[in-house]
Order: C-alpha cells, then structure tokens, then sequence
C-alpha cells in the first residue's frame, strides 16, 4: 500500500516553471511514486508544451468538469496506484513528503492523511496578515494541531486519500472552493469509523504572489470562502459542515484579536493593531459571504461548479432539510 500516484492539477501557462518546480520536488521524493500525473484545464497550448518537456510524467487534460475539482477527478481516472496524493502546481513538497504520508495507512482504518502546507510569499509576508488567517492563500493557518491527529477535512493543497474512497465517492463534486471539505466531510458521512490524519511534519510550500497579498484580496477571499462553506452546510447539513468553524470562531479569532492587540500596547509593534483589525474584517467578509450564500445557494454552488451525483446537474435537498 505504499505505492502512491501524484497528481498535480494546472490551468496556467505562467505557473509553468512552478509547475516544472513541483514535479521536480515530487521526483525527489525518499518514497518514490509510482505515478505522477499533471491535469492541465482547459489550456491546450500548456497541456501541448508539458506533455512535450515533462518526462516520466502522465499529462491528460481534465475531461470531467471545468475546475479543480473535475481536474482532480480525470487524475484519479488517469493514474491506477492504491493510493493517490494531490499537490498543487505552485506548491513545492518536501523530500521525505510521501514517506511521512504513507506511514499513516498503516492503520487499515485510515481514508486520508494530509500534511501541511507552509506559505511562500513572494515578497514576504505582510505585516497585517494575520497567521491565523493563512487558509486565505490556501495554508495552513494558526490554530491547526500542531501534532498528528484526527481532522475534519485535509487541506487541497497537500492531501492523499485511498482510492477505493475516492472512487465509491465517485470523486469531487465542487469545482472551487471547499471541495475538499465537501468529499471529506461526506467521506465520514457514508464511513463514521474511517479516519482522515493530519501529519503536520509531512510539510509542501505554496507559493503566495504578491497579487494575492493585498487586502482587497484578503477581504474578497474570506467572502468567496463564506460563500463556499455555506454551499457545503447546505449540501452535508450545517452540523457537520460548519462544526471545526464554530471552535475557531470563538477560540482562535479571540485571541488572534487580543494577541494583536497586546503586542502593539506591550511591545510597541505596530503591525499588531493592524492585525487585530484583518482578524475583525476578514470574520466579518467570510460571515457576509456565508450569509450571501445562504441566501442564493444554488447561484453560489453554480459559481463553485458544483455537480449532482450524476456528474451533471445541479440538485438541492429541501431547505428544511439543509440542517439534518
């Protein structure tokens, strides 16, 4: 059960050398994989150019639906290993990365295990971003166990599961935002006893550019990201799909707020308040997506490419039914 495919999932030509990057990091790899496969969306110049200059590498092009997830799903489809890891294209995995992976399958009880997942950010990490908050550029954040343990969800960027699960689950089913946490959490619903495993020492780096570390950014991704978790209560219940959200609400972002707030009265650091205010703002952008998205969640799960369980259309509980 050590045998892993990787997949690594691209649209853009001007992530080609981040592209090149993260295969290379996966080719060095202490475990070797038996199969890496990069899905190129929706870029036939791209898919063209890597199939000619990536060797030892599987390049198709995604023919599910457009989107990371469908992209996901034709790597699935594309690559034949027990077991299959997904990193991102600007996302470099460290050496000993499916080695500390696999050690987690040793229990036959495991369905997933993900590791974490560090920021580059190209010209540094801004004063004002709070740590907490990392999970905007798709990270790890502040407030994640710093052990290994049981989760909720896996993280898209560094992530792995059995594929008998991902096949039974017949995949992704959102296209963008939260997709992960949709099938893990529906992983768990259809298996209660299997367990999803967060290896923090099973480290990958994702490239932050300096576009993505503006406020306006911030503030439009923590809205999106509301808007995406209110699509995944909606479609797994509000229970589920908003529990590890409640904790972090009322523990991590009270003392993101106050630990702010303290370093620039204590210590004179002035980026604290600054801080501590992000913290505010980027908890109210995410509640005014969620509460947007809940409002029109059939127009938000269409944004997000979501697709039934036919692999086609678009179908909705009940509302009344939202909260089971």
């Amino acid at each position: 059960m050590s045998q892993f495919a990787v997949v690594i999932c691209a649209h853009d030509s001007r992530r080609w050398a981040h592209l090149q990057a993260a295969v290379g990091s996966v080719q060095r790899q202490t475990l070797r994989p038996h199969e890496i496969v990069v899905v190129v969306d929706g870029n036939d110049e791209l898919f063209r150019y890597a199939a000619a200059e990536l060797g030892g590498v599987h390049v198709v092009k995604n023919h599910d639906q457009p989107g990371l997830g469908g992209a996901r799903n034709s790597g699935i489809s594309a690559s034949t290993s027990p077991l299959i890891a997904f990193l991102d294209d600007d996302a470099l995995a460290t050496d000993r990365w499916l080695e500390l992976l696999s050690a987690a399958y040793a229990d036959s009880d495991v369905a997933g295990v993900g590791g974490a997942i560090e920021p580059r950010w190209e010209r540094g990490r801004p004063a004002w971003f709070p740590p907490e908050f990392d999970w905007v550029v798709g990270c790890t954040y502040r407030g994640m166990p710093e052990r290994t343990t049981e989760v909720r969800n896996l993280i898209g960027c560094n992530m792995s599961y059995r594929r008998d699960v991902l096949e039974a689950l017949k995949g992704f089913r959102l296209g963008y935002g939260c997709d992960e946490t949709e099938l893990c959490i529906r992983l768990r619903q259809r298996w209660p006893d299997k367990k999803l495993v967060y290896v923090p020492d099973a480290v990958a780096s994702h490239h932050v550019p300096a576009s993505r570390a503006t406020f306006g950014r911030f503030l439009s991704r923590c809205f999106f990201e509301g808007g995406s978790k209110a699509v995944v209560a909606h479609l797994v219940g509000r229970d589920r799909g908003l529990a590890s959200e409640r904790a972090y609400a009322l523990r991590t972002l009270p003392l993101a707020v106050s630990g702010g707030a303290n370093a620039f009265i204590r210590d004179g650091d002035r980026s604290g308040l600054p801080r501590a205010g992000a913290v505010v703002l980027g908890f109210l952008a995410t509640a005014a997506g969620y509460l947007r998205g809940s409002f029109s969640v059939e127009e938000s799960a269409q944004r997000r490419g979501w697709v039934g369980g036919d692999g086609s259309t678009i179908r909705f509980r009940e509302r009344g039914a939202a909260g089971s």
